[in-house]
């Protein structure tokens, strides 16, 4: 069986001790000791590997059915001897300009702290590390380890939503430029973004609604304490929403002004054509009329009339040229 306990450390007052591989043990011992709390963390758990743990800490089975299945909207559930989380943490690649999102599910209860974690993005181990730099902040226990997990990945929203902003400054000067609306797979690169924002906001918007009962403070396994602290998370989430919200309808806007340069660069190909083309009309309207082969036609057999008429086609072809290019057809 492949190792999915990522970590799995025992905090006593703020402070780490390891805690073995004896998971009831360490959990009896932070009930006991009643200023301790387990924290173990998995990654990508089958439902055997994941059946040890949810029966050493009581889950609910939908819950642990949640956890392993993955695909959950960001959401916050309060079962009998559990609070279950899900967050949505994004990430940016830079090469392919796109935005992809794991999930973090977190089980709080008594004395303890489960988090499984599904994709690449959001590592714990970082938030780990920094947690345990502040022991004042642990000794508030699991509570300590939901703040920081949500601090950690909403933070990380604004960062990614920066990185979306400067992309889409240099598509919106692509479409702006001059000849920039000739570009054959603008549109295509203006609905790309749209999904990659549509994606952005799949982790965000769901989340408002989670991290507003946190702020209320009335969630149990929660310290009441904590308000102020979610209350910070929910002021970084709402700007985050924010700004999503400003990048979707400024795409929304950068499509409609590319669609309508279109139309407005059809409409001026339509007018050169129609230009050229009643340019093109009036010699061969002249050059047909004479080329009837009637034997009584007006100038016919007059020695000047071939130049005459060839100048007046260009004359004519000359008065309209510079009245279309007068009028901008041109």
């Amino acid at each position: 069986m492949r190792r999915v306990i990522v970590d799995a450390a025992l905090y006593r007052d703020g402070r780490r001790t390891e805690c073995g591989g004896d998971l009831s043990r360490s959990l009896a011992e932070a009930r006991a000791s009643g200023h301790a709390f387990l924290w173990v963390g998995l990654y990508e758990p089958s439902e055997a590997e994941f059946d040890h743990v949810a029966s050493e800490f009581a889950l609910h089975p939908l819950a642990v059915e949640d956890a392993l299945k993955a695909h959950q909207r960001p959401k916050l559930e309060v079962y009998d001897d559990s609070l279950f989380v899900v967050l949505k943490p994004v990430d940016y690649e830079p090469e392919s300009d796109r935005v992809s999102s794991g999930e973090l599910m977190l089980f709080l209860g008594d004395s303890f702290v489960v988090t499984v974690r599904h994709g690449e993005g959001a590592p714990l181990a970082a938030v780990r590390k920094r947690l345990e730099t502040q022991p004042e902040v642990l000794r508030h226990g699991p509570t300590s380890v939901l703040y920081a997990v949500s601090d950690a990945v909403v933070d990380h929203y604004l960062d990614v939503a920066g990185e979306l902003q400067v992309d889409l400054e240099e598509l919106e000067a692509d479409v702006f430029a001059p000849g920039g609306t000739g570009t054959a797979n603008t549109a295509e690169r203006i609905y790309t973004a749209k999904r990659q924002v549509l994606e952005f906001r799949r982790a965000t918007g769901p989340l408002a609604g989670p991290m507003a009962r946190l702020t209320a403070g009335s969630v149990p396994f929660v310290n009441a304490e904590s308000q102020p602290f979610f209350r910070d998370v929910n002021d970084h989430l709402l700007r985050a929403n924010d700004q999503v919200e400003g990048l979707d309808r400024l795409l929304s806007d950068v499509l409609s002004a590319h669609l309508a340069q279109m139309g407005v660069r059809q409409n001026d190909d339509m007018r050169k054509i129609s230009a050229w083309a009643a340019m093109a009309a009036v010699p061969t309207m002249v050059a047909g009329i004479y080329g009837m082969n009637f034997d009584h036609m007006p100038e016919l057999h007059w020695a000047w009339s071939y130049p005459a008429l060839i100048l007046l086609m260009a004359g004519i072809v000359t008065g309209l040229h510079r009245l279309f290019k007068r009028r901008g057809w041109l």
